[in-house]
């Protein structure tokens, strides 16, 4: 895979990223986890941010450690196979605590690999 195509994961992972954000905010986790679209659709896109992760080269991985990546792929691997029921409140912590400090993680990486 050229330099090239894995940035545009990247971006991917930004946008995946912005949604559960913005599907989330001004929710708490009670009306979250009753909210059917916005619990769907953050959902679906914590998993799209682990598939997007997979690709990443190693060499990429090794350099920007301050991104989970392990991380990113389990919790992907979780929520797809997760069919006998999702931790809502690890669900909400990865949320809450995770997503917001991922953001500028994957920003601060795109702007050193342009």
């Amino acid at each position: 895979m050229s330099e090239r195509e894995w940035r545009f994961y990247v971006d991917d992972m930004i946008g995946f990223v912005e949604k559960v954000i913005a599907y989330t905010d001004g929710l708490d986790q009670n009306e979250f986890v009753k909210s059917g679209l916005n619990y769907d659709a953050a959902v679906r896109n914590l998993e799209l941010i682990g598939e997007a992760a997979m690709p990443i080269p190693d060499k990429i991985r090794h350099s920007y450690q301050a991104i989970s990546w392990r991380q990113l792929i389990a919790t992907r691997n979780c929520l797809i196979h997760g069919y006998l029921g999702i931790d809502n409140d690890t669900l909400w912590s990865i949320i809450t605590d995770d997503i917001p400090i991922l953001l500028p993680a994957l920003k601060n990486l795109k702007s050193q690999v342009q």
